[in-house]
């Protein structure tokens, strides 16, 4: 398979720190890729890196390259890059002031990207149905995104994200804030947007990363220490280190 996204010896400095330890590896199209580690193992600095978002902190320096569809990111606007890379983190965050409605097409204003009310309408009902919350919202699309409960919130800001039509969509710990039944319902949504979009999710949870990935990196200290088709880094693990950490010898 072409992979979508090349990293390439991936290095990331905190000022004098070094976070990632030339990183490398491949994601592909249509597929879900987990990125589970120990806290501080450099994670969510390279979900981060996927989409530039490391260069709000002027304290970050980055070395290598990360080719998303034979493009190396870092020749592109890191606008151009964001919307090719929609990004959800831990906690929801619709915007407070907006509808729902609105919350969906914020890119487009936030972007400067002219639609037309019918264009809109039609990318709202979109998006909130590839997120399965439509059913849910669409007699209340004019109410503010924070009425929603956590799960449903989670699920408009995952239809924020697919609202830009992205090539690849960035979940970062996406369910830490949720309850059982609300983590499910993001898993099941998971595994039904990989067939539009490729993930790229950060996980604390090794069960969630055994349910809904194809492909699965272990990190540990800001070096990869294992990468591949999940089944295989679960049942056979090729790195000690892997093993210990999926029989919760440390974590």
């Amino acid at each position: 398979m072409k992979p979508l996204i090349e990293v390439r010896n991936l290095n990331v400095f905190y000022g004098e720190q070094q976070a990632l330890m030339s990183v490398s590896l491949d994601f592909y199209h249509n597929k879900v890729h987990a990125i589970m580690g120990p806290s501080g193992c450099g994670k969510t600095t390279l979900l981060r890196c996927l989409n530039r978002m490391h260069e709000l902190d002027p304290t970050v320096r980055v070395e290598g390259e990360i080719i998303l569809s034979g493009v190396n990111i870092f020749s592109l606007s890191a606008m151009q890059v964001r919307r090719m890379t929609g990004m959800v983190f831990q906690r929801p965050n619709p915007f407070p002031n907006m509808s729902i409605y609105d919350n969906v097409i914020a890119g487009y204003k936030l972007n400067n990207i002219p639609l037309k009310r019918d264009e809109a309408d039609q990318i709202v009902e979109e998006s909130l149905r590839k997120a399965a919350l439509w059913t849910e919202v669409k007699d209340k699309l004019h109410k503010r995104g924070t009425f929603l409960s956590g799960g449903q919130q989670q699920r408009l800001c995952i239809a924020r994200a697919l609202a830009m039509k992205p090539q690849v969509l960035l979940l970062d710990e996406p369910t830490s804030a949720l309850d059982p039944k609300s983590t499910s319902h993001i898993e099941e949504l998971i595994t039904e947007l990989k067939s539009t979009v490729s993930i790229v999710l950060v996980t604390h949870n090794i069960a969630q990363a055994g349910r809904v990935s194809d492909y699965t990196a272990f990190m540990y200290l800001g070096n990869l220490v294992e990468y591949g088709p999940t089944e295989k880094v679960f049942t056979v693990p090729e790195d000690k280190r892997t093993e210990e950490y999926l029989s919760g010898k440390f974590g």
